[in-house]
């Protein structure tokens, strides 16, 4: 080998070391009252490359932004970071505008969105990559808006979505277009204003462990729509209707026709509280589904029957639930008795593609989860009482 040859070869590795370097240490960002860059807006316009931003806790006031072409992880330190819109609006659209980018968020609170076409979004994510995590949307027309970018994923866990929606039925708490991917964990949706608690048009859906209810005097319509069918992985949800609700419906699947090339539905080990005084419809799934598959599901309130309007599909120990089924008080919600005839009533563990549906976690109030401890053994979103204690 000649030394010119080693040389480059040299060189070459030296390069190869420093990519790596760069991509294993982010840049650093700081934002606050007293640093350098005191706002939002002005670290998405800085931000070049893998940046990590910190940003200091606090109100941050018509401090909109938008994030194109960007790989940012933005992280609350010392407390939660307050986003009030104010009246201001990046692009006329939301308070932060994302595209083309890979977005990871923590620990924020978008508050107060509100424009002129009536879709103002806490965030408006066009496409790319989006994890919320740790963050509330409340107040705003929408939470979180989506585009139809066949390959956008968005990522939602520990989050609280409530009283979002302009009141025309057009908005909603989450609202997602037809993306690639929207997964959803540990969070708590409540408290539309005449709009859904969630709405997707996702192409793939996992919804696991989250409390989907309305509040005593809620309006909201659907609790959970899938509108253009995909894959729905619903498994281990409290999802509950109020005595006010706009809508008898709480859980609707292919109602505007089955736009992907796959369309199933997969429900299992749900709880399913009905609390309209004249009786809801926990279950609607429209004509022409690929697959339905409910199993394990508990039903509480005037749903007599759990999938009255679900249509052909596979049903297995699907049950309704008494009051002499329930604990009440500090036993948590909706859970089993340890003396319920309806425990160790479940189907066999499935998977759905390659997702397993037996569920390991159970949420818990606030929007956290945490692991379920009587595996498959009983129906509903829950571990039965004396489980659940050990």
């Amino acid at each position: 080998m000649t030394a010119w040859r080693r040389l480059l070869l040299a060189l070459a590795g030296s390069l190869l070391l420093s990519a790596s370097a760069t991509s294993a240490a982010p840049a650093r960002l700081q934002v606050g009252p007293e640093r350098e860059i005191k706002t939002i807006a002005e670290a998405a316009r800085r931000a070049q490359g893998a940046t990590l931003i910190e940003v200091d806790a606090g109100v941050y006031a018509g401090d909109v932004a938008v994030w194109s072409d960007a790989d940012v992880s933005l992280k609350a330190v010392g407390g939660r970071v307050r986003l009030q819109a104010d009246g201001a609006a990046a692009e006329a659209k939301a308070i932060w505008v994302v595209r083309r980018s890979r977005l990871q968020v923590e620990g924020f609170d978008f508050v107060g969105a509100r424009v002129a076409s009536r879709n103002g979004a806490g965030i408006r994510f066009e496409s790319g990559t989006l994890t919320v995590r740790d963050c509330a949307f409340g107040g705003n027309e929408n939470g979180i808006l989506t585009g139809n970018d066949g390959q956008a994923v968005l990522d939602i866990e520990n989050s609280e979505f409530g009283h979002n929606g302009h009141g025309d039925g057009m908005s909603h708490n989450l609202y997602v277009g037809s993306i690639a991917s929207l997964r959803v964990q540990g969070s708590w949706f409540h408290n539309a204003n005449q709009g859904h608690l969630i709405k997707s048009r996702a192409a793939r859906n996992v919804v696991r462990y989250n409390l989907l209810a309305d509040g005593a005097d809620g309006r909201s319509s659907y609790e959970l729509e899938f509108p253009s069918g995909g894959v729905a992985i619903v498994v281990g949800n409290l999802i509950r209707q109020a005595a006010t609700t706009s809508n008898p419906h709480m859980l609707s699947y292919g109602v505007e026709g089955y736009g992907w090339p796959v369309n199933e539905l997969y429900l299992v080990n749900n709880t399913f509280v009905d609390e309209r005084p004249a009786g809801g419809v926990a279950v609607r799934v429209s004509p022409g589904a690929g697959r339905v598959l409910a199993m394990n599901n508990l039903g509480v309130g005037g749903a007599a029957d759990l999938m009255l309007a679900a249509g052909p599909g596979e049903y297995r120990e699907n049950h309704q639930a008494t009051a002499a089924d329930l604990v009440s008080g500090a036993g948590g919600p909706y859970r089993l008795r340890a003396t319920s005839p309806l425990i160790g009533r479940s189907a066999a563990d499935l998977d759905a593609r390659g997702l397993a549906l037996q569920p390991e976690r159970e949420y818990l109030h606030p929007r956290t989860t945490r692991p379920r401890r009587d595996g498959p053994a009983s129906p509903g979103a829950f571990a039965p009482l004396d489980a659940a204690r050990r």
